[in-house]
């Protein structure tokens, strides 16, 4: 196969280069080492390729689109000059960074360093179920619309998984770029569209938390509900915490002379949450456990109860309640609390949001709410006003 005829690589001349089967790089007529790679998805990135006492090295300068013809020349030219001196103009040793590269470097200095260990889980199970298997072995500055497109494609089926791979993929690129590994504007995730996804709500009644509450007290009483559980059970319903939070909970956290326990690591950092006399009954009843810190004991010596999710399926099932879920006794709590007449910034506090955003998908609820209040005090005038 014959070499490409050498031109003076400017845009209009990049532009015009057409994909082949393979990886084609069009080198600079006028720069030596200075070229342009195009893959066959019709990718286009600069380079340059020198040679100097740290033997022979090839540097990705910029993505074409988004650093022009000119810049990545002026680049290119400090980069062989670098490269000539012994400098260590780049990180490539050699070798262009891959989506696998870039993965297990963003995981290791960004996941690992400022993320919880269940988001670092989180992070892995994505980016190694999802991301790596198809796009592993491409290069970063070969990433482009048409991977993304593609992967959030392949997983339509399942949209909260497609828009969560999305997601991680996406950080990436902008970890890179604020590590000065890709040029800036260059993340491809930017014009992805996420999938609709329907979030179920699902609201207990009075009726329904009646009927909790007689399930609870009917398994524990026939020894078929661990009092430990029963209790993490209760504090769910009587606090709005998520079930991490409570049982997470440590006897030192507890006060309560003051009615209120402070959570040193729930989802948005430390807070305190007030305890209402209901829920300061429950926790008074708690057996502790001799060695073991956890309000929320175990069955191994000195741990937690890990699990409540097996215990919350035996409990809603004979209490009827197949279709909720365990989260769904938090919203359940903002949903009382909006039908007693709270408002949304209180609503937020008590959940421990950080932003009005998050509370703000129960402003249906406060609507609702307004709409009753509404007819109630429209159906007490009218009494008076109305043959």
């Amino acid at each position: 196969m014959a070499r490409p005829e050498r031109k003076s690589l400017s845009n209009r001349v990049v532009d015009g280069l057409r994909a082949g089967d393979k990886d084609v790089i069009h080198w600079d007529r006028d720069v030596p080492g200075f070229g342009v790679r195009v893959y066959p998805n019709g990718a286009k990135t600069y380079l340059v390729q020198g040679r100097g006492p740290m033997g022979s090295k090839r540097i990705t300068v910029g993505r074409h689109g988004t650093i022009s013809a000119d810049e990545a020349r002026r680049q290119g030219r400090e980069l062989l000059a670098g490269i000539k001196a012994g400098e260590e103009p780049g990180a490539g040793e050699g070798k262009e960074l891959t989506v696998a590269a870039l993965a297990e470097r963003y995981l290791r200095e960004h996941v690992e360093v400022r993320c919880k260990p269940a988001t670092v889980t989180g992070y892995r199970q994505v980016i190694g179920k999802h991301i790596l298997p198809p796009l592993g072995k491409v290069p970063l500055s070969a990433l482009g619309r048409e991977h993304v497109a593609e992967l959030h494609y392949r997983l339509r089926k399942t949209p909260v998984a497609a828009n969560e791979a999305v997601g991680a993929l996406s950080r990436m690129p902008n970890r890179a770029e604020a590590w000065g590994l890709v040029p800036a504007g260059s993340n491809p995730c930017r014009f992805v569209t996420r999938y609709p996804t329907r979030r179920p709500e699902r609201f207990l009644t009075e009726d329904e938390f009646r009927r909790l509450g007689e399930t609870l007290d009917a398994l524990e009483a026939g020894d078929r509900l661990p009092v430990h559980a029963a209790a993490a059970l209760r504090l769910l319903m009587l606090t709005g915490c998520r079930s991490g939070e409570v049982l997470g909970l440590r006897w030192e956290d507890v006060a309560l002379e003051r009615n209120e326990v402070r959570l040193a690591d729930s989802k948005t950092g430390p807070r305190v949450v007030p305890l209402s006399p209901a829920a300061a009954r429950v926790l008074e009843g708690i057996p502790r456990v001799a060695g073991n810190p956890w309000v929320i004991a175990g069955s191994e010596p000195g741990e937690p109860l890990t699990h409540i999710a097996y215990y919350w399926y035996r409990v809603r099932e004979r209490a009827g309640l197949d279709d909720v879920r365990l989260h769904d006794l938090r919203h359940s709590f903002a949903s009382r609390a909006l039908a007693l007449g709270e408002d949304l910034t209180m609503i937020g506090k008590l959940l421990g949001h950080k932003k009005i955003q998050t509370t703000a998908r129960y402003a249906h609820l406060a609507r609702d709410s307004v709409k009753e209040a509404a007819a109630l005090v429209a159906a007490s005038i009218g009494k008076d006003i109305m043959p």
